[in-house]
C-alpha cells in the first residue's frame, strides 16, 4: 500500500481546437470530464482544481493560475502551492482524460513507489507520455523554475531531469479529448 497522495487536476486550458469550449463541462456519458476526472482520484487525500470553481460532489480547492492560461506547468505549480499539506507523491491529470480511473492511479502509485522515487508516467501506445503523471513533489521542488519562467513553460522541459517509471495504458486510459473528433469518438 502506498503513502497518501494528492491529485492535481488541470482544467484551466484555453481548448483553442475545441473551440475555446470549457473542457471540464464538456459531458460524456451524462458526466462531466471533471466529474471523470474527480472519480479517477478517489483514493487522493487532498485534490485541487486548478480552473474556475464549479459544483462538486466532493470536497475540492479550487484555484487559477496567475497569469491565466500559463500553460500545464504553471497550472500543476499552482496547483501544487495551493494544497493545504503536501504529500510525498502527487498525481497529475489533465481534465481531458476520461479514461483514467482509479486503477490507473493505484498502478502509476505503484510504479512511483517501486522505481527510482522520482515518480511514474502513463505511456499510450507507441511510447508517448500522457498527461497523467504521479510526481514526488520533493523532486518536482528540485526542479521547479522560477515563477517568471513558469507561463507557458514546456512540461516536457519540467519533467525531463525526472527518472519516471513508464506505464502502459490499459484499454483506452491515454484518449484525451483535443478535438471535436475526440469528442465524438469518446
Amino acid at each position: 500500500m502506498w503513502e497518501p497522495w494528492a491529485a492535481i487536476i488541470l482544467a484551466g486550458g484555453r481548448a483553442s481546437r475545441l473551440d475555446g469550449v470549457d473542457k471540464a463541462g464538456i459531458e460524456i456519458g451524462g458526466r462531466t470530464l471533471l466529474e471523470w476526472a474527480l472519480d479517477g482520484v478517489i483514493d487522493a487525500r487532498e485534490v485541487v482544481v486548478v480552473g474556475d470553481p464549479v459544483p462538486t460532489d466532493r470536497p475540492v480547492t479550487f484555484t487559477r493560475e496567475d497569469p491565466r492560461y500559463g500553460g500545464p506547468v504553471a497550472g500543476l505549480l499552482t496547483g501544487l502551492d495551493a494544497l493545504r499539506s503536501v504529500p510525498r507523491h502527487v498525481g497529475v491529470i489533465g481534465v481531458d482524460m476520461p479514461y483514467v480511473h482509479h486503477g490507473t492511479w493505484r498502478r502509476l502509485l505503484a510504479a512511483a513507489e517501486t522505481g527510482s522515487g522520482d515518480g511514474a508516467m502513463l505511456v499510450g501506445p507507441g511510447g508517448r507520455w500522457q498527461l497523467a503523471l504521479v510526481l514526488a513533489t520533493d523532486r518536482l521542488q528540485e526542479v521547479r523554475p522560477s515563477y517568471e519562467e513558469q507561463h507557458d513553460h514546456p512540461l516536457k522541459r519540467l519533467i525531463g531531469p525526472l527518472d519516471l517509471v513508464p506505464v502502459a495504458a490499459e484499454g483506452r486510459e491515454h484518449q484525451d479529448i483535443d478535438t471535436w473528433a475526440d469528442l465524438r469518438d469518446a
